[in-house]
């Protein structure tokens, strides 16, 4: 068997049916549209409902904001961290212990407590989280973000009036 001669199985495609091909077999002269009217003459887009307030008006429009200047951060808890063994936590540990995704800026959180003292090194720290930290008798050390100065939003400034 060779490549030309592969072919579907027989009755398994149909033909498409063909019609307003005369008035003599089936399908023929009105083509399955019936008499009349708006669609028997295809006109009728997509959507359209009779001249009544169509579905896609009627439903209301998305509201709120989306910030194009939000920073998203990956959070890691205390417990997270006791639970890890590790005594130096920064982003790349983290990422190869499957906690974070690749190129995410991490947010320690105050979740937990520390047993021992760790170093731990990320993006951002809640407060709590610091404290509880250094006063493990661990150190804290902020990375600083892969962007300098976010643009001002630009439209909302008062700074024109």
């Amino acid at each position: 068997m060779k490549i030309h001669d592969l072919q579907p199985v027989e009755g398994s495609r149909r033909r498409r049916k063909r019609v307003g091909r005369g008035i003599g077999g089936k399908g023929g002269k009105t083509a399955g549209r019936g008499t009349k009217g708006q669609r028997a003459r295809n006109t009728v887009r997509v959507g359209f409902e009779g001249g009544q307030l169509p579905l896609q008006q009627r439903l209301p429009k998305l509201r709120g904001f989306n910030n194009p200047f939000r920073v998203e951060y990956q959070a890691i808890n205390l417990d997270t961290i006791a639970e890890s063994g590790l005594t130096e936590i920064t982003p790349e540990t983290l990422f190869d212990k499957g906690l974070i995704g690749k190129g995410a800026l991490v947010k320690i959180l105050g979740r937990g407590e520390l047993s021992g003292a760790v170093s731990v090194s990320a993006h951002a720290f809640s407060a709590s989280a610091e404290a509880a930290i250094t006063g493990a008798g661990g150190t804290v050390e902020k990375l600083p973000l892969p962007f300098s100065v976010r643009p001002a939003a630009q439209g909302n400034a008062l700074t024109n009036r």
